[in-house]
């Protein structure tokens, strides 16, 4: 059976790699096409030396010209980039956009946080995302809405440890929703390729900690406030309904992302045992078969992550404060961009889930 081919754009930077790397293991697909902007010309293996099976393509202009043709595309490319790029797309290829451009729903969040152009939202690319219960009490699932869709949103990657480890907490109403605080650990590789003196030189990084996109300012947080208003059964118009505090901070590390969420518990979570908590992220979480609930006791850590697409979750309490705390540790770049998206790919197609990924880290 042919395999299905595949074009990405951005190939040459940190997310397009990581799609090309797990891509290039992936038995059902083949990437036919690398396509960049300055590297035009170049020969991949000059970008991708770890990637030696894709080394002799030549990367190409990113043009519709040049993308078409494919039956897959994925573009890793710069807000508002993929966004003029994709109504040139052929409409019967899938295309996964690994940037922003096709995440927010409302044009609002998007006037507030980023500006310019706003784009019609996809099928959003977080299959584990809670949206409400069913009339049987159970959750709904995101997963069922990307069976068969030609156009997939992949989400942030704070975003993505920020949903794992809250959604249940506010699923259940057991935190106040004008109370949440994220305070996030991140990998430099969740900054990009491009060189900034003042944090990503070695002499700047190694050894420091340095926060960025403080005070309310990060373009991650109206994505999470839709997806906590989903996770609440609510639609997006009611991401307003939320408040977070959210502070992510670069760490010396090359690749992963520590989630620490917290809120005020309410009435009901306070009445809940610790154990009663507990079991409801195991509910949560119940055949989520990336999403691995720790052992009790057991904090997350990104080194156990690394290479994988799984999220490491924990939860706890603090009685003496009234909060709730819960912990994810991801791969920014597989679970948190590229592994999500052949996950969501592997669903949109018909494909086994898991095809192409692994939940095993790469640990020490």
């Amino acid at each position: 059976m042919a395999k299905y081919t595949v074009a990405v754009a951005g190939a040459t930077g940190y997310a397009g790699g990581e799609a090309l790397r797990i891509l290039a293991a992936h038995p059902e697909f083949e990437v036919t096409c690398v396509a960049g902007h300055s590297s035009v010309g170049e020969k991949l293996g000059r970008h991708m030396p770890h990637i030696p099976q894709l080394a002799d393509l030549t990367v190409e202009d990113t043009t519709p010209e040049v993308l078409n043709g494919h039956d897959v595309i994925i573009l890793a490319l710069p807000h508002g980039a993929s966004g003029r790029l994709a109504a040139q797309l052929d409409p019967d290829a899938v295309v996964v956009d690994l940037g922003a451009d096709h995440r927010l729903e409302e044009q609002s969040a998007w006037d507030a946080f980023y500006g310019g152009d706003f784009y019609e939202h996809w099928t959003y690319g977080m299959p584990e995302l809670i949206l409400g219960r069913d009339a049987n009490g159970d959750y709904v699932r995101q997963r069922g809405r990307l069976h068969g869709v030609k156009r997939i949103a992949g989400p942030g990657c704070n975003v993505t440890a920020t949903t794992l480890a809250f959604q249940p907490a506010v699923a259940e109403g057991l935190v106040e929703p004008t109370d949440i605080v994220a305070d996030l650990v991140v990998g430099y590789s969740g900054a990009g390729k491009s060189l900034k003196r003042t944090n990503l030189l070695a002499s700047e990084a190694l050894g420091s900690a340095l926060p960025y996109g403080v005070g309310g300012t990060h373009r991650h947080i109206p994505e999470i406030l839709q997806n906590l208003a989903h996770a609440a059964g609510l639609d997006a118009a009611h991401a307003d309904d939320f408040t977070l505090g959210f502070t992510p901070v670069l760490a010396p590390m090359a690749r992963g992302i520590l989630a620490c969420v917290s809120a005020k518990m309410t009435d009901k979570g306070l009445a809940l045992s610790d154990a009663e908590i507990r079991a409801i992220w195991e509910r949560a979480y119940a055949g989520q078969d990336f999403m691995v609930l720790l052992p009790e006791g057991t904090l997350p850590a990104t080194g156990n992550v690394i290479g994988s697409n799984a999220a490491h979750l924990q939860v706890v309490t603090d009685r003496n404060a009234g909060r709730l705390i819960a912990f994810a540790a991801i791969d920014n770049l597989n679970r948190g961009t590229a592994g999500q998206a052949v996950q969501s790919l592997n669903i949109a197609l018909g494909l086994p889930e898991d095809q192409g990924l692994t939940k095993i880290g790469v640990a020490p």
